[in-house]
């Protein structure tokens, strides 16, 4: 409710922003019109002053009214707003007071009028700019700890416009005295040196209350500041000669108007250009410039004689300066835009930074981001995995960030989202330089991590397929097999103790253990069965599922389904590849006989680079099986689906399942060298058990962890 408040009392000032900004405009026209009415010439204008406070009050005043109207709760807006008016009001009074002496008005109204000129600018200088800038940015002061600090400013402010508007000498040629000038004034120099003096403090003790702000701010605080830092220390080192050294020309004072443009720029659109590029540029020429009038001073004064001697003029020291000064400048430059930008320019430094903590087992991807923003001076840096999860970040991000995308070959291992710098709207082309290079090292690390990701997921479903398998072996053995033996023993031992007392009895119970071995054995045969078909064995993998086809040829129901199995000539296939192929095949053939309305099915064969195993049906859209009805689309997954997907997985082959035109289309592909799990897509199962190998059977070699395949 509070906000609610405050944004309608900020509405209503700004149509009052605006029309201050239109009396400045009617001002400086009417000082404009006063001065040609006048008859004054352009030096007359200069010389009295109406031109600088013409063109101070005009920027001051336009630049925070553009504050204002923006920024209506922000008193430096209107300190600006005032300063103008002052400055304006000091112009249209000087040619006021020459234009009644024309016209030989009441000797009164034109001491007014110089009165109003020597008391109106004064409050601009002393009071209203540095209070602007004590609360730059914000409209508050540093810390309560300044306040007493603005205090004195305020009750020192009437010592300036004193010494302005004391002074008993004429202030303008031409025109009487005003009202209060005090003929005691000379008595008084030394005070007048404080008042001075004590300008500069006031703008020394805002220098001072900035860089504190820098020093505590954060981002974009800082590049509001360094807009106005460089502008006040350019003010500084050009009007201070105006103040203390006589003829010091009075267009010095045109400097001053970077000042608020300075202040508007920082406050409304601190965006608008990287204030970091133009300080680099300013800090680079700025010291070739000092170290070029170094050389000059030392050559000169070293080759004077001999050189002066010969020609006159020290000819030969400026040319060895402008040849030694010109290879300095991109050294210069270099150093300086490795303060402000880092190491941009210098991508392997960057990489090389980065290479600790991405080789370092202890090291996070915040470790990573960080060495990132210090290399390249950013405010924010995160990786981010393809999805867009966070994986790890550094500093923070004001909105303003850009993407790139971390690339291993055409596959999208991750993203980097990093903070634009103040000012600038985009990635500059030595940044993206850079960052093809370091993205390259980070996509390579981020792959690696993946890898890793997934070979131990590898490892613990191999160990959670182990002890599945340990278990349904124990089970088989303790619950079935286990049973049926102690059983066996148990009426052996009891038919040998009747042998003699009850033949009879002994031979039933004979017949008995009979029955059970027999049990027993089917029993056993079904567990290795479990473990690996014997038919595999028996026929080959070919005749396997031939035999199986045969007996899937029928449904529950009595109706026939013609299989075909159609093959290429295989070669010595590995056990644990012919088990896959095997159960895959006869998977597709019970879930054609259990669901699929069809009449024939096909089983194919192929053997190049892969094995490829392929079950067709003629079933129609919409019959039983789960997930038909949709040509084109996938099956939803059920229990032997992902079997026979996690089979596939296991030996890093692909597979496809779901409904065509035609009917039904199982489909997977497995290398004949196994290689690494195939990463599951979403909507399947996860890569689950794998088969356990007979005693004496070859195990296939250990497999490699590769990306980019997909189920």
């Amino acid at each position: 409710m509070v906000a609610a408040v405050d944004e309608g009392r900020a509405e209503r000032w700004r149509p009052v922003a605006s029309a201050a900004g239109v009396v400045l405009i009617v001002l400086a026209v009417m000082v404009v019109w006063l001065a040609f009415s006048v008859g004054w010439t352009w030096r007359d204008a200069v010389d009295t002053y109406v031109v600088s406070n013409a063109v101070l009050g005009l920027s001051f005043g336009l630049c925070g009214a553009v504050v204002a109207r923006h920024r209506p709760g922000n008193a430096v807006g209107w300190l600006l707003v005032a300063d103008g008016l002052g400055h304006l009001a000091s112009a249209v009074a000087a040619p006021t007071a020459a234009l009644l002496v024309a016209h030989a008005d009441p000797e009164w109204l034109q001491r007014v009028a110089v009165t109003a000129f020597q008391w109106c600018w004064p409050w601009s200088i002393g009071l209203c700019l540095p209070l602007a800038l004590f609360l730059f940015p914000d409209g508050h002061l540093p810390s309560p700890r300044w306040r007493p600090v603005a205090v004195a400013i305020a009750v020192t402010s009437p010592l300036f416009v004193a010494e302005m508007v004391l002074d008993p000498s004429p202030t303008l040629p031409g025109l009487p005295l005003g009202l209060l000038t005090w003929s005691g004034y000379g008595s008084l120099a030394p005070l007048w040196t404080v008042a001075e003096v004590r300008n500069l403090v006031c703008l020394g003790l805002a220098l001072a209350a900035l860089v504190l702000r820098y020093r505590r701010a954060v981002e974009p605080l800082r590049s509001q500041i360094l807009w106005l830092a460089c502008a006040t220390v350019v003010v500084i080192g050009v009007v201070t000669p105006w103040a203390f050294v006589a003829g010091t020309p009075i267009l010095v004072l045109f400097v001053i108007p970077v000042v608020p443009v300075a202040i508007t720029v920082a406050i409304v659109r601190h965006q608008l250009l990287d204030i970091r590029l133009v300080i680099s540029r300013a800090l680079t020429w700025l010291l070739l410039t000092l170290l070029a009038l170094a050389a000059y001073v030392v050559l000169v004064a070293l080759l004077d004689r001999l050189v002066s001697g010969w020609t006159g003029q020290p000819v030969l020291a400026t040319v060895v300066i402008a040849l030694a000064a010109a290879p300095l400048l991109p050294r210069l430059q270099r150093l300086v835009d490795r303060v402000t930008y880092g190491d941009r320019r210098d991508p392997a430094r960057i990489v090389s930074s980065l290479a600790p903590h991405l080789a370092a087992s202890e090291s996070s991807l915040d470790d990573v981001a960080a060495s990132l923003t210090r290399a390249l001076r950013m405010p924010y840096a995160a990786v981010l995995a393809p999805g867009g999860r966070l994986l790890g970040s550094s500093g923070e991000s004001e909105g303003r960030d850009e993407v790139v995308t971390l690339l291993h070959g055409t596959e999208v291992v991750g993203l980097l989202r990093l903070g634009l710098r103040p000012g600038e709207a985009t990635l500059t082309g030595p940044d993206r330089r850079a960052l093809d290079l370091v993205s390259v090292a980070l996509a390579l690390a981020l792959h690696a991590t993946v890898l890793t990701a997934e070979v131990q997921a590898s490892r613990e479903r191999i160990v959670s397929a182990r002890e599945e398998e340990r278990r349904q072996l124990r089970r088989a053995l303790h619950d079935g097999v286990g049973p049926t033996l102690t059983g066996l023993a148990l009426a052996a031992d009891a038919a040998a103790n009747l042998r003699d007392t009850d033949p009879a009895r002994a031979d039933q119970l004979v017949g008995r253990v009979r029955v059970t071995a027999r049990e027993a054995v089917d029993s056993v045969r079904r567990v290795v069965d479990d473990l690996r078909p014997a038919a595999l064995d028996e026929l080959g993998l070919v005749e396997a599922i031939r035999q199986r086809a045969e007996e899937l040829s029928y449904r529950p129901d009595g109706s026939r389904i013609s299989v075909r199995v159609v093959t290429d000539a295989l070669p010595h296939l590995p056990a644990a590849l012919e088990v896959a192929a095997y159960r895959i095949a006869t998977e597709a053939l019970t879930n054609v006989a259990r669901h699929a309305d069809a009449s024939r099915a096909e089983v194919t064969l192929r053997c190049g680079d892969t094995l490829d195993v392929e079950v067709v049906d003629d079933g129609r859209p919409g019959d039983g099986r789960p997930g038909g009805g949709r040509p084109g689309g996938g099956w939803q997954p059920g229990v032997g689906m992902g079997a026979m997907r996690e089979r596939a997985a296991e030996l890093g082959g692909r597979f496809e399942a779901g409904p065509t035109a035609g009917g039904g289309r199982v489909h997977a592909s497995l290398p004949l060298v196994p290689s690494a799990p195939t990463p599951l897509s979403l909507t399947g199962s996860p890569a689950g058990a794998g088969q356990a190998e007979p005693s004496g059977q070859a195990e296939p070699s250990a497999p490699s962890m590769s990306i980019g395949a997909s189920s």
